[in-house]
């Protein structure tokens, strides 16, 4: 609701903005085309290429705040609102697009949205035994309903963590490119062409990494926004919280569920994601027997900044990264 009215307020003076002074200029004949998190953004360099200079390429959640809490600016909806392409996750976080999209100066704009693109590929996000339930869904706004404590919430958005549906999205971005862009369209094909290839290759690692394991179980102290990796490789996992929980303290119930779980089946590692503070996890792995477990790291790109990205980041090197931790939580 916060979320709701701040963009509303937002909208309201930019709309007085344009009208006394007209459309804000674009860069001249170059693409405007707006990101909203990171591997979008990523995608979208890859699939372009060498023709850079054709483009101008924004990401919205550059200083590292995470998606479900992010709230746009005024500058991002003038961004918005004027750009050729814009792309989003299109889950619950994203419910501000609606009203930015609205009030869009440019209507021919193309507008993506990654879960109707992958349409019956998207999963709901899964509420696992043992899962702490997030007390924040049922605030003063709702009314009192009886909840299905292990089963199915909402979509879960975390599209992006299958190399599977990295593939089948860069592919239909890049056809959406082609469109607004024909005249480079040969250039985006081959490049989306290659990328794709990159991406399945990695893809193969993880399912020979993953056939190869000791176990085939992973446990979060933690947010789990995971599923669709687990999915695509057909391993088990146990979380703290769902995806997109606002929940930061786990309950007694929880740390015992996992720290037990552990303890059951073996397991060698303790993972977190990598905005968690590690207290959690810590608290997990001295509530079991043995509190000589591994804490690992996967990197949900969530927190992904554009610091980050002249470093050198890509969507890539992390799950690259992200396969060798996962190479290690199986042994």
């Amino acid at each position: 609701m916060k979320k709701t009215l701040s963009v509303a307020l937002c909208l309201l003076m930019i709309l007085g903005v344009l009208a006394g002074c007209g459309t804000p200029s674009t860069n001249g004949d170059k693409l405007s085309i707006v990101t909203t998190i990171f591997p979008e953004y990523d995608w979208v360099k890859q699939i372009i290429g060498d023709k850079a200079d054709q483009a101008d390429v924004t990401m919205l959640l550059d200083n590292g705040v995470d998606l479900h809490s992010y709230q746009p600016t005024a500058d991002d909806i003038i961004r918005i609102s004027t750009c050729d392409m814009f792309i989003y996750v299109g889950g619950e976080s994203d419910e501000w697009v609606e009203d930015v999209l609205k009030e869009a100066t440019n209507k021919d704009m193309v507008i993506i949205n990654l879960l109707e693109a992958l349409g019956d590929d998207v999963k709901e996000e899964e509420v696992k035994e043992g899962m702490q339930e997030d007390e924040h869904e049922h605030g003063d706004d709702h009314e009192d309903e009886d909840h299905d404590h292990e089963g199915e919430t909402g979509y879960d958005e975390h599209v992006w963590l299958s190399l599977k549906n990295a593939a089948e999205l860069c592919s239909y971005i890049s056809s959406k490119l082609c469109e607004i862009d024909p005249d480079n369209k040969d250039a985006y094909k081959a490049n989306t062409d290659a990328y794709i290839a990159k991406l399945n290759a990695l893809d193969k690692q993880y399912k020979d990494a993953v056939g190869s394991a000791g176990t085939k179980t992973l446990l979060f102290g933690d947010r789990f926004p995971f599923r669709y990796l687990t999915d695509d490789y057909g391993l088990d996992y146990y979380a703290a919280f769902v995806g997109c929980s606002a929940e930061s303290e786990a309950s007694f119930e929880t740390i015992m569920f996992l720290a037990n779980k552990v303890d059951e089946l073996g397991l060698k590692a303790i993972l977190q994601i990598e905005s968690a503070d590690g207290k959690i996890a810590r608290t997990v792995k001295d509530t079991t027997k043995a509190k000589d477990q591994t804490i690992l790291t996967l990197d949900s790109m969530q927190s992904t900044t554009s610091a980050d990205v002249k470093n050198g980041a890509s969507y890539l090197s992390i799950m690259e990264k992200n396969l060798e931790v996962l190479k290690n939580a199986l042994k």
